[in-house]
């Protein structure tokens, strides 16, 4: 008798764990962006979250970004480019793959198409993120179509047959970006990311030849005014990319819908992502277990 007892106790508490594990296991998430950086700007404050929450975030640069920089370029750029990229991986304790396609140059190929793909299959992704594409850069603009492009056929079997299809299709959304035509951003979900804020801008800080030196340059920023000390070079980051403290009504609406509890407590910084309508079709209950820091 109480061997009988103790075999259905076991098999309860097996199926009880069962389910446990079920609900702990690690998400899965993939983030596209069309260079090293792109995905640490747009999404690098919610991938701390999810890393600290014990979650599997990979970064994707679908160019090496072998043209982005004043004075330099070709390979050595693309080398110094793959390893700040690296080193941001490390600071946000994600993954981090840099393809070999030209900067400047990427077009949303059939060969493009099947990287997407691969990764997001090889990932076993529960989340795909990736740019709009309507934007000022070619290159982000191709980079999100050639994402949109994947958002079904990584569940068919005959495409990309070399990579064994998903089981699932995941969801998909954008990350945030300023551009109103054909029409503007939809900010559908918000992340507050005060906690992480810093560990994202050592992220950013990272990407030396980005931040301090192309990206200034391009915005006719003087070399004289850049900082030189690692502590000042942070603040002037922090100061450029989490200054935001003042919401418009759309922004605190959805901050609102998702942080009800916090209505008299407004965050610094959030990360906002709109719904792609190409990829599975998210409930309000399916977006809380996608993104468990909502709760």
């Amino acid at each position: 008798m109480k061997k009988l007892i103790l075999l259905v106790l076991l098999i309860n508490t097996g199926g009880f764990l069962g389910a446990q594990n079920n609900q702990i296991k690690p998400l899965k998430i993939i983030a596209f962006g069309a260079h090293p950086d792109d995905c640490d700007a747009k999404f690098g404050g919610t991938a701390a979250l999810y890393a600290k929450m014990g979650h599997k975030v990979k970064f994707v640069s679908l160019t090496n970004g072998d043209a982005g920089h004043q004075s330099e370029g070709g390979g050595f750029l693309g080398k110094r480019r793959r390893a700040e990229a690296q080193k941001a991986a490390e600071i946000l304790n994600i993954t981090y793959d840099v393809l070999d396609n030209h900067d400047g140059e990427l077009i949303p190929t059939l060969h493009v198409r099947h990287q997407v793909i691969r990764k997001i299959r090889e990932w076993d992704a529960d989340i795909v993120l990736g740019l709009r594409p309507n934007d000022y850069h070619p290159d982000h603009r191709n980079a999100g179509i050639a994402v949109q492009d994947a958002a079904y056929l990584v569940i068919v079997p005959n495409v990309t047959p070399d990579t064994p299809p998903l089981k699932k299709n995941p969801v998909f959304l954008y990350m945030k970006d300023h551009f109103k035509k054909p029409y503007p951003f939809s900010k559908d979900i918000a992340i507050v990311i005060d906690a992480v804020v810093d560990q994202k801008i050592a992220a950013l800080a990272a990407h030396d030849s980005q931040m301090f030196e192309w990206l200034p340059w391009v915005s006719g920023v003087k070399e004289k005014e850049i900082p030189t000390s690692k502590e000042d070079r942070l603040a002037w980051l922090k100061k450029k990319y989490a200054k935001k403290t003042i919401w418009d009504k759309e922004e605190l609406d959805v901050l609102k819908k998702w942080y009800p509890n916090s209505k008299n407590i407004l965050p610094k910084h959030a990360e906002f992502f709109e719904i792609c309508e190409y990829g599975k079709q998210p409930n309000t209950k399916e977006i809380k277990r996608l993104f468990p820091m909502l709760k």
